[in-house]
């Protein structure tokens, strides 16, 4: 089952004025969004019902919905945390919405990692302030943020993606959520294999996190570019993808025996006495599996047990459609990219070719 959750991106209405390109934020991230509400940054309005909506403040903007409406200037200095009632009666929470909030209020081109995985990712994936992360698979850039707000400003995360309107929209929404491009962040366009090739040093490595369909195609690739002891992380959403991951590291014989899970999250009702767990859950959304990176001229510890029969079979190519990904239209995809590229700061997040140099690649802001 997906995570499922009433977050929706509100455009607030705005006839004097047209759109402007919001401003680079001084202090990156969350850090820079302290204190009372200002004009430019985001808010999420919740009422009493648990409906969420996330906006940008703007000085003509003014906010609409079934449970009351107000200008944006009304609340414009007001305290996070602020509680309104509106001219219909009814309550509004105002809040600058979570990294968890926003991952699911953003623009979409491909499916979200879900918080309940990105935080595993993290964990699980020891993520930590400086890093060297390698990152294949953007999406729309759920995962990247938070590997960006674990590394910190001193690490560096070289994140690929296939698809360039994927990377665009990914870049939007790091670049928003951010404030402007974070100094850590490379993205580059380009097959995973080609581009660490091109563009990363052996060994250089500390973790290496794929999010994509076939992940046991870039295993050789990716113990290249791990230093010994550097992690694997692989999400994925089938239990064919799943097996076929974990045997190409076997078969590879330069990584630990894989560890593989999936979680599961179910809330609670608590109310008085009425305390009991909630009817719906979020059940699977993927799996994760890990391997370290052995030392050059050593072997895996001994299996207590041979390796399954037709373990290694030779698979073709695969496709989103045969596990079952759902994808966007690629008429949503350039919708999308349309309405991200129009909200990116005055110095986005540029989108470069994976395998070529600084001085040849073009900018694709």
């Amino acid at each position: 089952m997906s995570e499922q959750t009433e977050h929706t991106e509100h455009t607030a209405t705005s006839l004097e004025k047209p759109y402007q390109r919001p401003a680079p934020q001084e202090i990156l991230g969350q850090a820079g969004r302290r204190g009372p509400f200002r004009y430019g940054e985001r808010i999420q309005v919740t009422d009493t019902k648990g409906r969420k909506n996330t906006f940008l403040l703007d000085p003509h903007g003014y906010f609409q919905s079934v449970r009351g409406s107000f200008h944006h200037r009304d609340v414009v200095g007001m305290d996070e945390g602020s509680v309104i009632e509106t001219d219909a009666g009814h309550e509004l929470l105002l809040l600058r919405p979570l990294l968890a909030d926003y991952v699911l209020s953003m623009p979409r081109g491909a499916q979200v990692v879900y918080p309940k995985d990105s935080g595993q990712v993290i964990a699980m994936g020891d993520i930590f302030p400086g890093a060297r992360v390698l990152e294949a698979g953007v999406g729309s850039g759920a995962l990247t943020m938070n590997l960006l707000s674990a590394i910190g400003e001193s690490g560096h995360l070289l994140s690929i993606e296939r698809r360039e309107d994927f990377a665009q929209i990914a870049a939007s929404n790091v670049d928003a959520w951010f404030g402007r491009h974070h100094p850590a962040w490379e993205l580059r366009t380009g097959d995973f294999a080609d581009v660490v090739a091109a563009r990363v040093e052996s060994g250089s490595i500390d973790r290496v996190v794929l999010d994509m369909l076939a992940p046991w195609e870039n295993v050789e690739a990716a113990s290249s570019a791990l230093a010994p002891g550097g992690l694997f992380l692989a999400y994925v959403a089938t239990v064919t993808q799943l097996s076929r991951t974990v045997e190409a590291l076997r078969h590879s014989g330069l990584f630990t025996e894989p560890e593989s899970w999936e979680s599961m999250v179910r809330t609670w009702n608590v109310d008085g006495l009425a305390v009991r767990p909630d009817h719906r859950m979020v059940a699977h959304t993927g799996f994760l599996l890990t391997a370290r990176r052995l030392a050059t001229g050593s072997q895996p510890l001994t299996r207590k047990r041979p390796p399954a029969r037709g373990a290694y079979d030779e698979g073709g190519y695969w496709l989103p459609d045969d596990v079952k990904e759902r994808t966007s239209t690629d008429k949503k995809v350039r919708r999308v990219l349309r309405d991200c590229r129009a909200k990116q700061p005055a110095d986005a997040t540029v989108v470069r070719r994976g395998t070529a140099d600084y001085s040849q690649d073009g900018d694709h802001a």
